[in-house]
């Protein structure tokens, strides 16, 4: 039997992917797994430490279930991220507290057509855990729309819905995060070992908008 290929994480495949497993492919369901679950589970680590793999096991038995409804096969990374999102506040409901809710940005503003963004030399950290833990510690907001952005490779729509808010909202919150992640950066030794960097690795400009 032919090993399947795993969908390459682009929209298009993973929407063949989900058609595919909707008609109960089995190896398609398995394509979105592996295409979608490092950034849900580094998404989950930030919110729920370490219990996010119970979580992510927990957000796939919904997955699972729930699949055969989905009507909108494009949106299959932000509907899934919205699953686990749903657990994992249900998590620290049962287990320890309900996350603080954060103070919704009344003015909202784009971010200036063509200027660099400004924490574009902090996404190439974003991929270690190390990297997650420094994340978390940002203000919730600022997190959550960072973690979606760019680890779950949500555009400002998508992680919108996931969120509850406007997709301009989570630009301005997403670029705010990744300023201040920066200046987290910066103010590590230069010889600590800054969490997954490497040279020459920089992201494509306009990664995150």
């Amino acid at each position: 039997m032919t090993r399947p290929r795993p969908a390459s994480g682009s929209p298009d495949e993973l929407a063949a992917s989900v058609i595919a497993a909707q008609r109960g492919d089995e190896a398609a369901f398995a394509a979105l797994y592996v295409a979608v679950q490092p950034g849900l589970l580094r998404y989950l680590r930030a919110l729920v430490g370490d219990d996010a793999e119970d979580v992510a096991s927990e957000a796939w038995l919904h997955i699972a279930r729930d699949l055969p409804g989905l009507r909108d096969a494009a949106g299959f990374r932000g509907w899934a991220a919205t699953v686990a999102r749903h657990r994992a506040l249900d998590h620290l409901r049962h287990h320890r507290r309900r996350p603080a809710v954060a103070t919704p940005i009344e003015e909202l503003a784009e971010l200036p057509a063509g200027q660099p963004d400004a924490g574009d030399q902090a996404v190439e950290a974003i991929s270690t855990d190390q990297a997650v833990a420094l994340i978390a510690s940002l203000p919730r907001d600022q997190a959550e729309a960072v973690l979606l952005r760019v680890v779950v490779g949500l555009d400002a729509k998508r992680a919108a819905q996931v969120l509850g808010k406007r997709p301009g909202a989570v630009r301005v919150a997403a670029h705010r995060g990744l300023r201040q992640l920066a200046a987290l950066l910066d103010q590590l030794p230069r010889n600590s070992g800054r969490p997954g960097v490497t040279p020459g690795s920089a992201p494509a400009p306009g990664q995150v908008r």
